[in-house]
C-alpha cells in the first residue's frame, strides 16, 4: 500500500488538494478538486440509496454555525475534549495518547492526564519532531469558536458533528413531517474540530465531512426493528471489549446473535452495522478490511450507552470511519432541561422520549479508503490505475476517436454529446490510443468507447473494461442502456 504515491496521482488528478497550498498550505484542512467532488457527490448519493431512502428517514440541512448553550447542552463545551503534550524546546503540540501509541503500540485512549504523562515519562517519549522534553499532559478542548456580530462577546461555536442541529431542531421536524417513531433524520455537511496534531491525510482533520442518521425510537421497542429480518443474517466481525482485553480478534457473528447474546445493545444499532458491512463492501473494501470494535468504556463518549466503531485497515494501522452510538434520550432530555422546550413525542396517548441510534459515517475516511483499495500499481499493464466500482467512479465512460482525422472525431463526438445528457463523461483525442486508455485508467473510468473505421460503416463501437482490459463491439442505439446496467451491476459485459 504506497500511500504517498496514491496521494500524488490524487492530486495531479483532481481527486484532492492541500487546501491554501500556494500560501503554506493549512494542517488539516483538504479541497476536493474536479474528479474528487464528483466521487464525493456519488458516494453521497449511493448513501442516500442505500440508508435514507430504504427507511423512513428524513434529510434535513442545518447551520454550521451554532450559539453557545447548543453545546452546553450537549457537552461538547465540558467532554469534547483530547489530551495535549507539548515540547518545551520547539513549542509544537501533538496528542499524547497517539504518541505513546506510535512508540509503545499501548493502547491507552481514555486514559486521565496524569497517567498519560506518566506512560510518557516511563517510555521515555520525546518530542517527534526534534527530540526535545514533553511538557505534562493537559486536557484540550477541540471546539472551534467565533464571535458572531459586530460586538465582542456573542460567541458561537463551529459544530463539531452535524447531530447538534438534527437534535434541535427534533420539534420543527416532528410538526412538519408528523412522523411516528420509529423514524429517523438524516444530514450530510461538514463539521469542524480544532485536532492538536493533524495527521493521516484525510484520517485527522480539523474540517471534515460528515454523514449522519439519527434514528428516533420508541424506548421499549429497541428489538422491533420493521427491516431487521432483511439482514438478520449478514456476519460481521465484532472486536468485542473482552477479546481486546486478552488480546485476541474479532468474533464472527450474524447480527441476529449479536442481539440475542447481547454483544449488541438492541436490533437497529444489528441492523445498521450488517448495513454497513455490506455497503463498504459494495464501495470496494475486501471484508477483512473491516470489523466493528467495541468502545472500552474509558473512550465511549459522554452521550453513549454504547459505541460500535466501523474500523478499516488502513496503511497505518485500523481505524474509525463509521461511529455508531446508542445515544439513549441524552441529547432530548438535555436539550429539553437547558431550553425548556417539550421534546417529546406522543405515542398512543402517552408522551415518550425516544431513545436514538447514530450511524455516523466519515466522508473523507471513507474516500481514503477507497482510493487505497482501488490502487493497483501494475507492472504489466505499464501504469498505475485506480478500480474504483462503476457506481461511485468520478466519470463513466470516456470517448475516443481511432485517430483524429477521417471523420472519426465527428463521430466520436456525436457519441460524447449523447452519453454526457445521462453520465459523467469526458471527450479526448489528443495521444495514441494507448495512452489515452493508460489515462483513463489512471483517473479510474471504468469504460472506454472508440469510433473506429467500422463505427462508419455500421453505427458500431468498441467499448473497453478498464479491470480486464477486455473489448467487446456494441450498437451505438445500445450504449445509454448497457452502460447503465454496467454501472447498476445488472449485467456482466466482461
Amino acid at each position: 500500500m504506497n500511500i504517498g504515491k496514491i496521494i500524488t496521482v490524487a492530486k495531479r488528478r483532481g481527486f484532492i488538494f492541500p487546501s491554501s497550498e500556494i500560501y503554506g498550505g493549512l494542517a488539516g484542512m483538504y479541497d476536493f478538486g474536479p474528479l474528487g467532488c464528483l466521487m464525493k457527490k456519488k458516494i453521497e448519493n449511493f448513501w442516500r440509496e442505500f440508508f435514507v431512502k430504504t427507511d423512513n428517514i428524513y434529510e434535513v440541512e442545518t447551520c454550521t454555525i451554532m450559539s453557545k448553550p447548543v453545546f452546553v447542552a450537549s457537552g461538547h463545551l465540558k467532554d469534547f475534549i483530547d489530551p495535549l503534550a507539548q515540547c518545551k524546546k520547539c513549542k509544537s503540540t501533538f496528542r499524547a495518547d497517539d504518541l505513546i501509541k506510535e512508540k509503545t503500540g499501548k493502547f491507552v485512549e481514555g486514559l486521565n492526564p496524569e497517567e498519560l504523562t506518566e506512560e510518557i515519562r516511563k517510555n521515555d517519549i520525546k518530542c517527534p519532531k526534534c527530540k526535545g522534553e514533553l511538557s505534562e499532559v493537559r486536557i484540550f478542548n477541540l471546539m472551534l469558536g467565533t464571535n458572531v456580530g459586530p460586538v465582542e462577546g456573542n460567541l458561537a461555536y463551529l459544530r463539531p458533528e452535524t447531530a447538534a442541529g438534527i437534535f434541535v431542531n427534533f420539534k420543527n421536524i416532528l410538526n412538519a413531517t408528523r412522523a411516528k417513531l420509529p423514524f429517523g433524520v438524516a444530514q450530510v455537511g461538514i463539521s469542524y474540530r480544532n485536532e492538536i496534531s493533524p495527521r493521516h491525510f484525510l484520517i485527522r482533520l480539523r474540517e471534515f465531512r460528515q454523514m449522519e442518521i439519527e434514528f428516533f425510537v420508541h424506548p421499549e421497542k429497541l428489538n422491533e426493528c420493521p427491516n431487521f429480518d432483511r439482514f438478520a443474517d449478514i456476519k460481521i466481525k465484532i472486536f468485542t471489549r473482552e477479546e481486546q482485553e486478552r488480546k485476541g480478534k474479532p468474533i464472527e457473528i450474524t447480527a441476529e446473535q449479536a442481539v440475542k447474546q447481547k454483544i449488541l445493545p438492541n436490533q437497529f444499532m444489528a441492523y445498521f452495522l450488517a448495513k454497513e458491512f455490506l455497503w463498504y463492501q459494495k464501495l470496494g473494501i475486501p471484508a477483512k478490511a473491516l470489523r466493528f470494535r467495541q468502545m472500552t468504556e474509558a473512550e465511549t463518549p459522554h452521550y453513549s450507552a454504547g459505541n460500535f466503531d466501523m474500523e478499516i485497515e488502513f496503511d497505518f494501522g485500523w481505524k474509525e470511519v463509521v461511529g455508531n452510538a446508542y445515544r439513549t434520550d441524552f441529547d432530548l432530555k438535555s436539550h429539553m432541561k437547558h431550553s425548556r422546550e417539550d421534546l417529546s413525542i406522543t405515542e398512543n396517548g402517552k408522551k415518550v422520549i425516544p431513545h436514538v441510534v447514530e450511524p455516523s459515517f466519515g466522508i473523507d475516511r471513507t474516500i481514503y479508503a477507497i482510493l487505497l483499495y482501488s490502487f493497483f500499481e501494475d507492472k504489466k499493464r505499464g501504469w498505475d490505475w485506480f478500480r474504483f466500482p462503476p457506481r461511485i467512479a468520478p466519470i463513466t465512460v470516456a470517448v475516443y476517436p481511432l485517430v483524429s482525422k477521417d471523420r472519426l472525431p465527428e463521430k466520436a463526438w456525436e457519441i460524447y454529446e449523447m452519453l454526457k445528457k445521462d453520465f459523467d463523461a469526458i471527450y479526448d483525442e489528443t495521444g495514441s490510443i494507448g495512452k489515452r486508455y493508460a489515462r483513463s485508467d489512471e483517473a479510474g473510468i471504468p469504460f472506454a468507447i472508440t469510433a473506429d473505421y467500422q463505427t462508419l460503416k455500421d453505427s458500431t463501437v468498441t467499448i473497453r473494461d478498464r479491470d480486464s482490459t477486455e473489448q467487446k463491439r456494441i450498437k451505438i442505439d445500445d450504449l445509454t442502456r448497457i452502460l447503465t446496467q454496467l454501472v447498476n451491476e445488472e449485467i456482466k459485459l466482461f
